[in-house]
Protein backbone atom coordinates (compact mmCIF):
# COMPACT_ATOMS: atom_id res chain seq x y z
CA UNK A 1 0.00 0.00 0.00
CA UNK A 2 2.98 2.04 0.61
CA UNK A 3 3.62 1.77 -3.40
CA UNK A 4 0.31 3.28 -3.93
CA UNK A 5 -0.16 6.46 -1.82
CA UNK A 6 3.61 6.91 -2.67
CA UNK A 7 2.50 6.83 -6.47
CA UNK A 8 -0.49 9.42 -5.46
CA UNK A 9 1.24 11.95 -4.05
CA UNK A 10 3.73 11.82 -6.70
CA UNK A 11 1.05 12.11 -9.25
CA UNK A 12 -0.80 14.63 -6.90
CA UNK A 13 2.19 16.74 -6.95
CA UNK A 14 2.27 16.66 -10.51
CA UNK A 15 -1.51 17.68 -11.33
CA UNK A 16 -1.12 20.35 -8.62
CA UNK A 17 1.73 22.20 -10.29
CA UNK A 18 4.60 20.67 -9.97
CA UNK A 19 7.19 22.04 -13.35
CA UNK A 20 5.95 23.78 -15.67
CA UNK A 21 7.84 25.41 -18.64
CA UNK A 22 6.33 29.24 -20.05
CA UNK A 23 7.91 30.53 -23.13
CA UNK A 24 7.59 34.56 -23.27
CA UNK A 25 8.00 36.58 -26.76
CA UNK A 26 8.49 39.70 -26.96
CA UNK A 27 8.32 42.09 -30.08
CA UNK A 28 10.49 44.72 -30.61
CA UNK A 29 9.56 47.57 -33.27
CA UNK A 30 12.30 49.93 -33.79
CA UNK A 31 10.95 52.58 -36.20
CA UNK A 32 13.51 54.84 -37.52
CA UNK A 33 13.04 58.40 -39.28
CA UNK A 34 15.62 59.09 -42.35
CA UNK A 35 15.25 63.05 -43.68
CA UNK A 36 16.45 63.00 -46.98
CA UNK A 37 17.10 66.40 -48.31
CA UNK A 38 17.88 66.89 -52.50
CA UNK A 39 18.68 69.81 -53.90
CA UNK A 40 17.27 70.17 -57.41
CA UNK A 41 19.05 72.47 -60.05
CA UNK A 42 16.65 75.17 -61.20
CA UNK A 43 14.40 74.54 -64.43
CA UNK A 44 16.84 76.25 -66.83
CA UNK A 45 15.14 78.83 -68.92
CA UNK A 46 13.85 78.71 -72.46
CA UNK A 47 16.63 79.43 -75.09
CA UNK A 48 16.99 82.80 -76.31
CA UNK A 49 14.00 84.14 -78.17
CA UNK A 50 14.80 83.89 -82.03
CA UNK A 51 14.44 87.46 -83.12
CA UNK A 52 11.80 86.04 -85.89
CA UNK A 53 9.39 85.28 -83.12
CA UNK A 54 9.92 89.19 -82.24
CA UNK A 55 7.85 92.18 -82.71
CA UNK A 56 8.17 95.43 -81.25
CA UNK A 57 8.66 99.04 -81.34
CA UNK A 58 11.34 101.72 -79.73
CA UNK A 59 8.86 104.64 -78.71
CA UNK A 60 9.14 107.96 -77.15
CA UNK A 61 7.71 107.99 -73.26
CA UNK A 62 5.79 110.61 -72.71
CA UNK A 63 6.66 113.89 -69.78
CA UNK A 64 10.39 112.18 -70.40
CA UNK A 65 12.26 114.53 -72.09
CA UNK A 66 14.52 117.32 -69.43
CA UNK A 67 17.92 118.40 -69.26
CA UNK A 68 18.71 117.79 -72.80
CA UNK A 69 17.83 114.02 -72.69
CA UNK A 70 14.72 112.03 -73.57
CA UNK A 71 13.93 108.21 -72.85
CA UNK A 72 12.14 105.64 -75.10
CA UNK A 73 11.50 102.03 -74.36
CA UNK A 74 12.14 98.98 -76.57
CA UNK A 75 9.28 96.55 -76.51
CA UNK A 76 9.47 93.31 -77.75
CA UNK A 77 6.56 90.83 -77.94
CA UNK A 78 6.76 86.66 -78.11
CA UNK A 79 5.07 86.17 -81.25
CA UNK A 80 6.37 82.17 -81.67
CA UNK A 81 4.26 79.23 -80.00
CA UNK A 82 6.88 78.40 -77.35
CA UNK A 83 8.50 80.06 -74.40
CA UNK A 84 11.77 81.73 -74.40
CA UNK A 85 14.22 83.93 -72.92
CA UNK A 86 15.88 87.41 -73.53
CA UNK A 87 18.31 88.64 -70.95
CA UNK A 88 20.55 91.72 -70.03
CA UNK A 89 21.20 95.18 -72.39
CA UNK A 90 19.65 94.76 -75.85
CA UNK A 91 22.12 93.91 -78.12
CA UNK A 92 20.72 97.24 -81.37
CA UNK A 93 22.15 98.99 -84.06
CA UNK A 94 19.98 102.16 -84.80
CA UNK A 95 19.32 102.48 -88.66
CA UNK A 96 18.36 105.53 -91.16
CA UNK A 97 15.71 106.14 -93.49
CA UNK A 98 17.59 104.25 -95.77
CA UNK A 99 18.70 101.40 -94.20
CA UNK A 100 22.67 102.70 -93.26
CA UNK A 101 24.02 101.90 -90.01
CA UNK A 102 24.14 105.07 -88.03
CA UNK A 103 26.36 105.22 -84.88
CA UNK A 104 25.71 103.52 -82.01
CA UNK A 105 27.22 102.58 -78.89
CA UNK A 106 24.55 100.97 -76.50
CA UNK A 107 25.98 101.15 -72.69
CA UNK A 108 24.11 99.94 -69.49
CA UNK A 109 22.12 102.66 -67.24
CA UNK A 110 24.08 100.85 -64.24
CA UNK A 111 27.49 100.03 -63.22
CA UNK A 112 27.32 97.20 -62.96
CA UNK A 113 24.58 96.12 -64.90
CA UNK A 114 22.78 93.54 -63.04
CA UNK A 115 21.84 90.13 -64.49
CA UNK A 116 18.49 89.75 -65.89
CA UNK A 117 16.61 87.04 -67.63
CA UNK A 118 12.94 87.50 -68.57
CA UNK A 119 11.27 84.34 -69.77
CA UNK A 120 8.49 85.28 -72.34
CA UNK A 121 5.67 82.76 -73.03
CA UNK A 122 3.52 83.25 -76.33
CA UNK A 123 2.06 86.42 -76.62
CA UNK A 124 4.01 88.20 -73.69
CA UNK A 125 6.46 91.24 -73.32
CA UNK A 126 9.72 92.28 -72.47
CA UNK A 127 11.00 95.93 -72.25
CA UNK A 128 13.89 97.86 -71.64
CA UNK A 129 14.48 101.40 -71.35
CA UNK A 130 17.33 103.62 -72.81
CA UNK A 131 17.64 107.66 -71.87
CA UNK A 132 19.77 109.68 -74.73
CA UNK A 133 20.01 113.41 -75.62
CA UNK A 134 18.13 113.59 -79.34
CA UNK A 135 20.01 117.86 -79.13
CA UNK A 136 23.03 117.97 -77.73
CA UNK A 137 25.90 117.33 -79.65
CA UNK A 138 28.19 115.37 -77.72
CA UNK A 139 33.02 115.62 -78.99
CA UNK A 140 33.35 116.20 -82.53
CA UNK A 141 29.48 116.52 -83.29
CA UNK A 142 28.88 119.76 -84.56
CA UNK A 143 25.52 121.67 -85.22
CA UNK A 144 21.98 120.61 -84.90
CA UNK A 145 21.05 117.59 -85.64
CA UNK A 146 24.14 116.06 -84.25
CA UNK A 147 23.26 112.59 -86.23
CA UNK A 148 20.66 111.71 -88.77
CA UNK A 149 17.29 110.74 -87.44
CA UNK A 150 17.16 107.06 -86.49
CA UNK A 151 14.22 105.61 -88.53
CA UNK A 152 15.08 102.02 -86.94
CA UNK A 153 16.29 99.91 -84.34
CA UNK A 154 17.85 96.62 -85.33
CA UNK A 155 18.10 94.32 -82.12
CA UNK A 156 19.71 91.46 -82.42
CA UNK A 157 18.63 88.27 -80.72
CA UNK A 158 19.12 84.25 -81.06
CA UNK A 159 21.64 85.19 -83.81
CA UNK A 160 19.35 87.01 -85.96
CA UNK A 161 17.46 90.41 -86.00
CA UNK A 162 14.22 92.21 -86.10
CA UNK A 163 14.05 95.89 -87.18
CA UNK A 164 11.73 97.70 -84.96
CA UNK A 165 10.54 101.33 -85.54
CA UNK A 166 11.60 104.28 -83.92
CA UNK A 167 8.71 106.37 -83.11
CA UNK A 168 9.02 109.14 -83.37
CA UNK A 169 12.15 109.29 -85.59
CA UNK A 170 14.78 110.92 -83.77
CA UNK A 171 18.15 111.76 -83.79
CA UNK A 172 20.59 109.87 -81.20
CA UNK A 173 23.58 112.88 -80.03
CA UNK A 174 27.17 111.73 -78.35
CA UNK A 175 27.55 109.12 -81.30
CA UNK A 176 24.24 106.91 -81.00
CA UNK A 177 24.65 106.56 -77.16
CA UNK A 178 21.73 104.98 -75.53
CA UNK A 179 22.19 104.09 -71.94
CA UNK A 180 19.84 101.24 -71.81
CA UNK A 181 18.37 99.13 -68.53
CA UNK A 182 18.51 95.65 -68.86
CA UNK A 183 15.06 93.58 -70.12
CA UNK A 184 12.30 93.44 -67.63
CA UNK A 185 8.84 91.76 -68.07
CA UNK A 186 6.43 94.40 -70.16
CA UNK A 187 3.51 95.68 -67.48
Amino acid sequence: MRLVLACAVVLGVTACGGTRTVTVTNTVTVTRTVTVTTTAAPPAAPATCVANHLSGAFTGVAGSAGAGSISYRLRLQNDGTAACSLNGLPDAQLVDAQGADLPTDVQSSHRPPPASTVVLEPGEAAVAEARFSPDVPGPGESGVPCEPKAEILRVTSGGEFVEVPVRPPTPVCEHGRLAFDNFSAAP
